[in-house]
């Protein structure tokens, strides 16, 4: 198999592994998979551009891919690498969000009990 589609999929796998790990449920949320629809519909444009066979900015070699290209000669791979990227960000950023929250409140909690025993 071509290590630019091995690579994909496993970025996929990895992604969802890391999203199941974290546990925020982000796939059962119609909020996540309408930003998914938003996010690939700017990437078939930009990336469409990009990829074009006719003025290709970005060239593949054809070795390293599926040959699958949709819409607009876009490798469908590409699909699969942003959606590792956007939702990965995502997992991460909310990871932070709940540290932070849990921190802020473990702090808040801790401030109360240190007044409370210096009463």
């Amino acid at each position: 198999m071509p290590e630019y589609t091995v690579l994909a999929v496993l970025s996929v796998v990895a992604t969802v592994v890391l999203e199941r790990r974290v546990g925020l449920g982000l796939f059962r949320k119609a909020q996540f998979w309408v930003s998914m629809a938003i996010v690939a519909f700017f990437q078939a444009l930009v990336d469409g551009w990009l990829t074009k066979l006719s003025a290709p900015i970005v060239i593949y070699n054809a070795e390293h891919h599926l040959g699958l290209r949709f819409p607009w000669d876009i490798p469908v791979e590409d699909y699969l690498f942003g959606f590792s990227m956007v939702t990965s960000a995502i997992v991460l950023w909310e990871r932070a969000k709940r540290k932070q929250r849990t921190t802020t409140i473990t702090a808040a909690g801790s401030a109360t009990t240190d007044r409370g025993s210096k009463e």
